[in-house]
């Protein structure tokens, strides 16, 4: 059963971080369309995006809660490498609801980030994905 387990959370996992990758360059995108087809197509992706990786990532907690709950990483306490990738998960959850926010700002036509931004912007969940990877396959002490 936790090989199930793991396996549904590496899926949804993938399932989350296309999300993250694509709903900033939609951003991007919204930034420099100026004709109101374009401002509503991008409005109605960004919200449907957002609805698929918002399940995504509540289900990667899921199986990973599921995980930790099978004791498959417990036994002797919380191990280093496991608090390092909570505080990474933070900060991606943080991330994410801060998408949904910019999601609000770009529908009410209130954006004050240039395209310059969401280019950057766009750059952190690959790095926190690189920390997360590293860390549950070397598991530093």
């Amino acid at each position: 059963m936790m090989l199930w387990f793991k396996a549904l959370h590496l899926i949804f996992m993938v399932t989350w971080f296309a999300g993250l990758f694509y709903l900033p360059r939609l951003f991007l995108y919204h930034t420099l369309s100026q004709d109101p087809a374009s401002l509503e197509r991008f409005t109605i992706m960004e919200r449907k995006l957002f609805a698929i990786m918002t399940l995504g990532a509540a289900l990667t907690l899921v199986f990973g809660i599921s995980l930790l709950l099978s004791g498959a990483y417990l036994s002797g306490g919380v191990p280093l490498w496991l608090k390092l990738k909570f505080a990474l998960l933070g900060s991606l959850l943080a991330y994410h609801w801060h998408c949904g926010r910019l999601i609000r700002v770009l529908r009410q036509g209130k954006n004050t980030h240039s395209h310059i931004f969401y280019r950057w912007y766009n750059e952190f969940p690959a790095v926190i994905l690189v920390g997360i990877v590293l860390l549950a396959v070397f598991r530093p002490s």
